[in-house]
């Protein structure tokens, strides 16, 4: 599948800057996707993979191997070798250089600090996220399915749930031990499992340390991780000056709903209708898709709560607005006092309520409900 909006930024970014990091979770497409950019170009083509013991290899001396080559090289997995990134930063740097450099990560940039630190001012960073609707079209399979290429694409429902079943895995045993972390595989899938029950709420971490006998710290510690690997979302909470005590936690969402209903247990669509996580599963696959479609960063994305009951799902600041959001999985939302608060202590510009079916209307001044495939629709 071509995602063209990707190769639109890669070249954009291409244009001011002489590095370009892809950095999405495992499995999302960033190979591909670099393939195919790297197919519409007339230059030579230079491919390293991290993974690959012939190419690691190849890079035992990567400042001698790399100053040779001209055109793009694309190198594969770059979190394995953080120390190339200073490497990265002469070649760069040097004087008529017209080479590009590529590099994807199954990690975020606070994961991998060194190339936030060694690259400053020569590296534009993409994330690539799983499918999103605007990409594929076909709203329930995406839902129950979740947006990676494999798992969505699969033959039938059994077939994306056995993918899923064999990345969970995979991503525990394997995956969290390449990034220098070590941790427990057993230990990590109990976290992650028991945090499954923290989707879309407030993240207690002294709780669930006490759940599975861990301290605080450490509770925090691997929340952090799966939100440096994209698996989950930590939504900051948002701050005004008004006399309410505000709620300073931050809320948890799994970042892809197929891992999700894989964790919960979820396999096809009866299922789903029956769970009764059904209406946080989609709060978090609607966020997810909204926060894509606005190209949100996580210092543009909060939600919003007092301890007297007032909250708003999320909240986006970007270009001087302040764009509120409710989702209720409902066919008739209605306004709510809670909504009313919202509007008025945080000065939105709007507030839209998304809901699963069809349809837009004006509910009051700078209130509406809107259908979430009719938001997504609208550029």
């Amino acid at each position: 599948m071509e995602r063209q909006r990707y190769k639109t930024l890669i070249i954009e970014a291409f244009a001011v800057h002489p590095i370009v990091a892809i950095l999405g979770p495992r499995q999302c497409g960033k190979t591909t996707l670099a393939r195919q950019y790297a197919a519409t170009l007339d230059i030579p083509i230079h491919n390293f993979d991290l993974e690959d013991p012939t190419d690691l290899a190849k890079l035992e001396n990567p400042k001698l191997v790399l100053a040779d080559l001209s055109g793009l090289i694309i190198i594969d997995e770059i979190q394995r070798r953080p120390e190339l990134f200073p490497i990265l930063r002469v070649l760069a740097d040097r004087q008529g250089n017209i080479t590009r450099f590529l590099i994807l990560g199954s990690a975020s940039r606070d994961l991998i600090r060194q190339s936030s630190e060694s690259l400053a001012g020569r590296v534009a960073h993409i994330e690539l996220t799983p499918f999103t609707y605007q990409e594929v079209d076909t709203m329930p399979q995406l839902w129950l399915r979740g947006g990676f290429p494999k798992s969505y694409l699969a033959m039938n429902d059994t077939d994306s749930w056995l993918w899923r079943k064999n990345y969970v895995q995979t991503f525990l045993e394997r995956d969290i031990p390449s990034f220098g972390i070590n941790i427990s595989p057993v230990m990590l899938r109990r976290f992650w499992l028991m945090l499954t029950h923290y989707h879309g709420c407030i993240f207690n971490a002294a709780e669930i340390a006490n759940s599975i006998n861990v301290s605080q710290p450490t509770s925090q510690h691997y929340v952090n991780i799966l939100s440096g690997v994209f698996m989950v979302r930590q939504l900051s909470p948002w701050f005004v000056n008004i006399k309410k005590r505000q709620v300073k936690a931050t809320k948890i969402y799994f970042r892809d709903s197929g891992i999700l209903h894989f964790l919960l247990g979820i396999e096809n669509w009866t299922q789903l209708q029956n769970h009764p996580k059904l209406g946080l599963s989609w709060e978090g696959f609607a966020i997810e898709e909204v926060i894509r479609l606005h190209q949100a960063t996580p210092e543009e994305c909060f939600f919003w709560a007092t301890h007297s009951g007032a909250e708003l799902d999320l909240l986006l600041i970007q270009n001087g607005k302040r764009l509120g959001f409710e989702f209720k999985y409902s066919e008739q939302p209605k306004i709510t006092k809670s909504m009313q608060v919202a509007l008025e202590d945080l000065q939105l510009d709007s507030l839209a309520i998304i809901f699963p079916a069809k349809g837009r209307f004006k509910l009051a001044e700078k209130i509406y409900g809107i259908g979430l495939t009719d938001y997504l629709a609208k550029s």
